[in-house]
């Protein structure tokens, strides 16, 4: 299993789960290790899987990622597989799930050289396409556009295509709940509140995951994940899965983000769900 830290990035792993799970595997009687997935000395092809787990500086060095993910996957088996990798890794997925018909967050993208569009009768967020924990991503109101211009210059200026999404409501009430998948299986479900708080700077240090629960999801909100799910190109198998879904206007859930890279398992939440993990992961290993 792989993990990150890098000194030099503002965004070094501090995954709790991973010594959790390397524990369970051992015990259960595999042989597992983590090991970061830029170590140059690592032999991936010694292993019968390499699953990803909290490489949460990828969106720092995408290309790179992304380029790591094929040699891996080349070599032995990549859960989640190398394809995937490079489809999640680009936010702009969001818009070929809403083309599938899955409720999605409304969402449009500027590239470096679009000229800056953004609401003008509504609050809204501008965030990256490749990102994660929040980084780079605020909420404004139209009279805060001049600000929203900088933070679009200042992405644009380091190569970053924008998201621009109107701001939920639901969240400030319902927050988002993410819905998650191991095995193929239900595995749990887990609510926080909303991250992005009204004036905090795109560049500021955010908490990725305010007031972390546990939940039970509704019916609902499991039909929409296992739609989004089955919209992801040519349906491949996915070790695991996470759907963060937020209430639309009209009080029904619709996708926020699709985590089929790197996501937080909570496992600390939910430690219950450790011994399933376990054996998913061994299972999967064993089918190399």
């Amino acid at each position: 299993m792989c993990s990150s830290f890098h000194p030099t990035r503002p965004e070094p792993s501090r995954d709790g789960d991973l010594p959790v799970l390397v524990a369970a595997l051992r015990a259960a009687g595999g042989e597992a290790d983590g090991v970061f997935w830029d170590d140059a000395d690592v032999d991936w092809g010694s292993y019968d899987l390499v699953v990803i787990r909290s490489t949460w500086d990828y969106s720092w060095r995408a290309d790179e990622f992304t380029a790591w993910a094929r040699k891996v996957g080349a070599v032995t088996r990549l859960a989640n597989p190398a394809d995937v990798v490079g489809w999640n890794t680009d936010k702009r997925y969001l818009g070929e799930l809403a083309a599938a018909g899955v409720p999605t967050v409304p969402t449009r993208y500027l590239e470096p050289g679009d000229p800056a569009d953004l609401p003008a009768d509504h609050e809204y967020v501008v965030k990256p396409t490749s990102g994660a924990g929040a980084r780079y991503a605020a909420r404004y109101t139209p009279d805060q556009h001049e600000t929203a211009v900088r933070q679009l210059a200042r992405m644009h200026a380091e190569g970053l295509t924008a998201m621009v999404q109107p701001y939920v409501r639901g969240i400030d009430s319902g927050g988002e709940r993410a819905v998650q998948f191991f095995g193929g299986r239900l595995l749990h479900a887990s609510r926080k509140r909303a991250v992005l708080a009204p004036g905090t700077a795109f560049d500021a240090v955010k908490v990725a995951h305010p007031g972390l629960e546990p939940w039970t999801p509704t019916p609902a909100e499991i039909a929409v994940a296992e739609r989004a799910l089955a919209a992801v190109p040519e349906s491949p198998e996915l070790l695991y899965a996470r759907v963060d879904l937020v209430d639309g206007d009209d009080g029904e859930p619709c996708v926020m983000e699709l985590e089929l890279v790197e996501p937080n398992l909570f496992l600390f939440l939910h430690p219950e769900s450790v011994p399933a993990v376990a054996a998913a992961i061994l299972a999967a290993a064993a089918t190399r």
